[in-house]
């Protein structure tokens, strides 16, 4: 009888819980919304925001002097709808869409006849699948399989077919779902360019995100030097800090707000040999 050998394979060490600042730090903090900030749901249409979540969050954009920003697949006016019309910097549809905390707006303009294209194809598409549930975010279209988890792994195959009819467009997996958007633009190209003007310059970056869309952020967050943390237990993932999910950022995140008015103490503040600050 042979002895098994021990595998060979590294295994990643498990990802500690997020530090807290010391009072007055100057971090920026970004957060996706769903999977992040609330719980995902069936239709993303019934989601809902919590009093004491938006009071919560006004206080942190507040404690930041407005280096705070929501960074979502949804479009900008579908996180207004949430979030109540706040005042806050936000990136839509992956990047295709942001607001400045200045107010300032962008968004992505491409031609109308590639966009009547690819709403045809992708709704053909879904038609073949009993269950996947479409929603329509005018720029992009986004395929839900929450409702029919089974038809994930055909859909993705049949819709990466499609993709060779769609060009100028890419396919963004995400969390059940399949997103159909204009090339050339993601979450982290977006909170890169969001980086570079007030409030949010020459802060440390935050960032916490759940899905596969977020880990551009997390690179881009990476590279300056900043916070990346990984809400739930997805892997691979290039954060560096992890929460269980939404229930466990709504807690740190009040945790954050009293450390950056009072301070935190020194044993929950980023260890030695972590990720620092850039110049």
């Amino acid at each position: 009888m042979s002895t098994p050998r021990p595998s060979t394979t590294p295994t990643r060490p498990v990802l500690p819980a997020p530090p807290l600042p010391a009072a007055g730090a100057g971090w920026a903090l970004l957060f996706d919304v769903d999977g992040t900030l609330l719980d995902f749901a069936d239709d993303p249409g019934s989601v809902r925001v919590s009093p004491a979540l938006l009071a919560l969050l006004h206080d942190v954009h507040a404690a930041t002097e407005g280096a705070m920003a929501l960074v979502s697949g949804r479009e900008l006016d579908d996180l207004d709808r949430l979030f109540e019309r706040p005042r806050w910097a936000a990136i839509g549809l992956h990047g295709l869409e942001l607001r400045q905390a200045s107010g300032s707006f962008r968004r992505v303009i491409v031609p109308q006849s590639g966009q009547d294209h690819m709403h045809r194809e992708v709704r053909a598409l879904a038609a073949r699948f009993e269950g996947v549930q479409v929603e329509d975010k005018q720029l992009a279209v986004a395929l839900h399989c929450r409702r029919a988890p089974e038809q994930l792994a055909r859909l993705h195959g049949a819709a990466s077919e499609l993709m060779a009819r769609l060009p100028g467009y890419e396919l963004q997996p995400g969390h059940q779902v399949l997103e159909f958007k204009p090339a050339g633009m993601d979450k982290g190209r977006a909170v890169t360019e969001l980086l570079q003007r007030a409030p949010f310059a020459g802060r440390t970056p935050v960032y916490l995100g759940d899905d596969l869309t977020d880990e551009h952020a997390f690179d881009a967050v990476n590279r300056r030097g900043g916070f990346s943390i990984r809400i739930g237990e997805r892997e691979p993932s290039a954060a560096h800090f992890t929460l269980p999910g939404p229930a466990a950022t709504e807690a740190w995140l009040t945790r954050v707000l009293h450390a950056l008015t009072h301070g935190a103490p020194t044993h929950a503040r980023l260890p030695h040999g972590g990720p620092a600050r850039q110049p």
